[in-house]
């Protein structure tokens, strides 16, 4: 039987909704319908019918996004769906068809490159083939229910947890600032020339239009902390992760060094949670790096738990 490719759309999308199902709650309902722009991978079983399909696409970021800030300019991404059973054989026939395509691409040895893969967090069946690829687990996108509690936060001598505004630029831009430098540790942000005038005009506008959902912390006039939420009204571009609604995301968390483990972080979380709850927010969404050793703890003890994992090989030619 020939199929086209709307026709293996459709099909795997059925059978990866009903085993999705069965594996996450939170995660999204595909909606079985090509993507605009893509190109198309399908992996077939025994019987010759389709297994699963990788929609895949090359994306670049210009110097002047802030998008180029969060991992490297190129990126070569696949968004793997196998309806199953065997989820290892076609996610390995899926990603040897594009290793070929990848390692074939001009520039895909370059080190600003990278061949990036979504794959939802829970469904172990896949990490194998991944890993087997040359892929490495690189970021967590991690997720709360709204109005799942939080550890109790310590209490915490002499803060004050206040909205920012367009007078706290310097010291939000400083912080926002903090988080890219510290994540660089980890390659999930690389530090660009233009990295701190972007964050600079980011933080000028979020001040003035996102009022009510960016919080300092201060300890005796100083900043200790800040924590920014991107209301659902920002956050369409995650909310499709997901199948709860609506949708916040919560952008940056930052304490400062002298100011860590001393409970601001958490005095932080639970006001924004205070805020999200009262809004009616479904779910909030974040990342994290999957090997900062800090994170995954605290995120767990503030009501997150993992939805997505972004594997990764840099560069793009080094997927095998």
């Amino acid at each position: 039987m020939a199929y086209a490719i709307d026709d293996v759309v459709a099909e795997v999308c059925a059978g990866v909704n009903a085993r999705w199902r069965g594996i996450d709650p939170l995660l999204p309902r595909l909606p079985g319908h090509i993507e605009d722009g893509a190109d198309y991978l399908v992996a077939w079983d025994r019987n010759r019918r389709p297994a699963g399909f990788a929609a895949y696409r090359r994306a670049w970021s210009p110097q002047d996004k802030l998008d180029q800030t969060w991992g490297t300019a190129t990126k070569f991404v696949m968004r793997p769906r196998i309806a199953g059973p065997d989820v290892r054989t076609a996610l390995d026939q899926l990603l040897t068809q594009w290793q070929r395509d990848v390692t074939g691409q001009p520039g895909a040895r370059d080190y600003d490159t990278a061949a990036t893969v979504n794959w939802p967090s829970r469904d172990t069946a896949g990490i194998l083939p991944l890993l087997s690829h040359g892929l490495q687990p690189m970021a967590v996108i991690a997720a709360r229910r709204g109005g799942v509690p939080a550890d109790r936060p310590v209490p915490v001598d002499g803060l004050v947890i206040r909205e920012a505004g367009p007078a706290d630029l310097a010291a939000v831009t400083g912080m926002e600032m903090g988080v890219i430098r510290y994540d660089s540790q980890f390659g999930t942000a690389i530090v660009r020339p233009a990295t701190e005038a972007l964050v600079h005009a980011e933080a000028t506008a979020a001040l003035t239009n996102h009022r009510g959902w960016i919080w300092l912390a201060e300890r005796n006039g100083r900043p200790a902390g800040l924590l920014a939420i991107q209301p659902p009204q920002e956050a369409g571009w995650i909310a499709v992760m997901t199948s709860a609604a609506p949708a916040a995301y919560l952008q940056t968390l930052f304490v400062r060094p002298d100011e860590r483990g001393g409970g601001v972080g958490a005095r932080l979380v639970r006001r924004a949670h205070e805020a999200l709850d009262a809004a009616g927010v479904g779910v909030t969404i974040l990342h994290y790096s999957q090997v900062n050793p800090l994170s995954g703890p605290f995120w767990n003890r503030m009501g997150y738990r993992p939805l997505w994992t972004t594997w990764e090989s840099r560069p793009a030619a080094a997927l095998r």
